[in-house]
């Protein structure tokens, strides 16, 4: 039976990973992971809700050792739990601080202080058999309900070994990785966990958001800097004008990036900026730099094809074939054009269009630091379809924005109503689910025909 390593590092002193500006060691790591792996309560499943990374990581490996199954979800509302417990019965929450999730807890523990590096003092690195089932991811909700997906553990080390020979991170690099995204989101647990672990590098255990916070956390850890974010991250840190220190590599993904966001983020930075595409269903598939190709090129092994109305994809760690959600271009050569979910594709009085194309549109109004086009279901038939916008533009009013897209979009697509907010409540990866947007609509929808929002034309 083939079997892979947990860490790709060579030796019991190597860093894995940065907490608090403080190294720690692979031996340290796997001493923690067998301590946790031997006081978690009986059970398959584990809800791993660490929000500090190292610890998450520390959960990760003591469930993948002690043959346990880390559970994903999406979100953990009340309604995303729930699904959890119909789905294992048997899940327990591990977490390191105080949560609200309905689950039975079991607060992290770390192992006890004492010494580790004496002769004989290190840990064997644990091998793990390829076909063992790691985790299952759940979809994110945002076109309909979360559904389970498997990941072996053999498919996820090809994950990040491709996504790694894709960067082109050269054998030994040992990339320091600072992530934005939290480690639960198949992007999280993909290059801010796994691929530290498997390529020899180190991972920061804390988990920034705003822009001081992020370069705090580079200048805690030493080069080569890998920056994992998104973009309304990026854009955050960009707009901010804080001081960023020396990156490597800066790596985007959640959402395509606008050519002029990826163009001045390698200039402010310096550094090439590599957007991964992928999904839950899949893990990561595609990359592309932003700034030298319209086309994303095909990670090593896998191979994508049309089949019965949707593009599949198959090979490398893809097992089985997975549809893709989106409107795929093949150009050949592993190359191929993203145009957008197929969820957002939209007609209107016979014009078709697609969200994504307007959500474009907005973001590339100046003034405009965030905003999204959303199509509510029509409760008849026979209803006027109604596009809605929210967005948020300080220091504009909604006429100088409906202005501003007049000369953007084709008039059937404006929005009506058009409204205007402080900012919109995107979760910790940058996204905004469906759940989220129609909760904002019904919230706004009394404020239809009042100034500041279209009701017209």
């Amino acid at each position: 039976m083939d079997a892979f390593a947990l860490l790709g590092h060579r030796d019991a002193g190597d860093i894995m990973a940065w907490r608090q500006g403080e190294p720690v060691t692979v031996d340290r790591f796997l001493a923690d992971v067998h301590h946790l792996a031997g006081v978690l309560p009986a059970g398959r499943h584990v809800l791993n809700a660490c929000a500090d990374r190292y610890r998450f990581a520390v959960g990760l490996a003591a469930a993948l050792v002690s043959d346990r199954i880390s559970l994903l979800p999406p979100s953990h509302t009340p309604e995303s739990v729930r699904q959890m417990k119909l789905f294992a019965p048997d899940a327990i929450c591990l977490a390191d601080g105080p949560t609200t999730i309905d689950l039975p807890q079991f607060l992290f523990e770390e192992c006890p202080a004492g010494p580790r590096h004496g002769p004989g003092a290190a840990h064997a690195m644990p091998l793990i058999p390829a076909d063992r089932l790691a985790a299952v991811v759940f979809t994110s909700g945002s076109t309909g309900m979360p559904l389970p997906h498997r990941k072996v553990w053999g498919n996820l080390v090809q994950d990040v070994q491709a996504e790694g020979a894709a960067l082109l991170l050269a054998p030994g690099a040992r990339p320091q990785v600072v992530g934005t995204v939290p480690p639960q989101h198949m992007y999280g647990i993909e290059s801010t966990v796994l691929l530290p672990w498997q390529s020899g590098g180190a991972l920061y255990a804390g988990h920034p958001f705003y822009p001081a916070d992020i370069c705090t956390a580079l200048a805690q850890v030493p080069r080569p800097r890998v920056l994992v974010t998104t973009p309304v991250h990026l854009r955050a840190l960009l707009d901010s004008g804080v001081p960023v220190p020396p990156v490597d590599l800066v790596l985007s993904a959640t959402a395509p990036l606008s050519a002029e966001l990826a163009a001045a983020a390698e200039a402010r930075l310096g550094v090439p900026l590599q957007e991964i595409y992928g999904s839950t269903e899949t893990g990561q598939i595609a990359t592309r730099r932003s700034t030298q190709a319209r086309h994303w090129s095909l990670l090593p092994g896998i191979t994508l094809a049309h089949e019965g109305g949707r593009c599949w994809a198959s090979g490398g760690h893809v097992d089985p074939a997975m549809p893709l959600g989106d409107v795929i271009e093949l150009a050949g050569d592993g190359r191929f054009l993203l145009h957008g979910r197929l969820g957002d594709l939209i007609n209107i009085a016979g014009k078709r269009n697609s969200l994504d194309y307007l959500n474009h549109q907005l973001l590339a109004i100046q003034g405009v630091v965030d905003g999204v086009f959303f199509m509510p279901q029509e409760e008849t038939p026979d209803a006027v379809t109604r596009l809605w916008a929210f967005a948020v533009a300080p220091g504009l009013d909604a006429a100088a924005v409906r202005a501003a897209l007049r000369e953007r979009i084709d008039p059937v697509f404006m929005p009506r109503p058009l409204v205007l907010l402080e900012q919109l409540p995107r979760n910790s990866t940058g996204k905004l689910t469906r759940e989220t947007i129609e909760a904002l609509a019904r919230a706004h929808l009394p404020r239809r025909g009042i100034p500041g929002d279209t009701n017209g034309a």
